[in-house]
């Protein structure tokens, strides 16, 4: 227990063995044995796992048997967000354990969450939309950008409207509806494009190209842990990982394992 495992320690390690074949002058000079068949169990608390990693700021659960959830804060561009994400387990070989983080939200209350990875984005949250549509000069400023209209599904004619007369504008965004629209509006490619539009509708721009200018994998890192076999354990081998209520556990076993003096 207590061993080291990358960002990680080992919090139990249990095994049983079988078939000990003992060398030596027995019973008083045990020199070495072999260990027929060896099996044995590896947790990863996750009581370690939130002292350990991420400064104690994020907490890990059981989701599924085997995915495991972080929840908690993260400090980025001097903001402090929510994060979630989960951890996906699997075993790399058969004297490895990583985790593949997925489904990662960062969520800056009542502004927007962003969404990183491949099919990244950028929502608004309610209470940002809704301050936007009763705002004549932020809407506007939304409405004269053409990639939020077109996300928006807003006839032209009735953005040209808008834009003259604010009894058209009310009209158009006034309503509970377009802010369900507005808050379902992936912003992420618009506010790269158009950086002035942030400072525009009130929301800070060097949080937002923080988060934009952040790779996946520097956030996954911060989740992200793992687990090796020793090299002193060369002969075992791990055959499958599952997720329980307080930690990660990992099956290990093994046969013909020499140890003592004569290995």
């Amino acid at each position: 227990p207590h061993v080291p495992a990358d960002r990680v320690s080992l919090a139990k390690v249990q095994a049983s063995a079988h078939d000990i074949e003992l060398t030596g002058n027995l019973p008083s000079d045990i020199r070495s044995a072999v260990i027929g068949n060896l099996d044995g169990e590896i947790t990863l608390s996750f009581d370690d796992m939130n002292r350990e990693l991420a400064a104690s700021q994020v907490k890990f659960s059981r989701r599924s048997d085997n995915t495991v959830g972080a929840d908690g804060k993260l400090t980025i561009a001097g903001q402090e967000l929510r994060v979630g994400a989960e951890a996906q387990l699997r075993l790399d070989g058969s004297r490895g354990l990583s985790t593949d983080i997925d489904g990662m939200s960062l969520d800056m209350p009542g502004i927007a969450t962003y969404r990183p990875g491949r099919d990244r984005g950028l929502t608004l949250h309610r209470e940002t939309a809704e301050l936007i549509s009763r705002d004549s000069a932020r809407m506007k400023a939304m409405l004269s950008v053409p990639a939020v209209v077109k996300r928006l599904g807003v006839p032209d004619k009735d953005v040209e409207l808008a834009l003259r007369s604010d009894e058209k504008l009310h009209q158009l965004v006034g309503t509970p509806r377009f802010v369900e629209q507005l808050m379902r509006v992936n912003l992420v490619d618009v506010v790269a494009d158009h950086p002035w539009l942030l400072s525009k509708i009130g929301i800070d721009p060097k949080l937002i190209t923080g988060l934009l200018a952040m790779r996946p994998p520097e956030l996954s890192d911060r989740l992200s842990f793992s687990f090796t076999l020793p090299k002193e354990a060369q002969d075992l081998r791990l055959r499958g990982v599952r997720v329980e209520k307080n930690g990660v556990v990992a099956t290990v076993s093994g046969t013909e394992l020499a140890v003592g003096k004569g290995r």
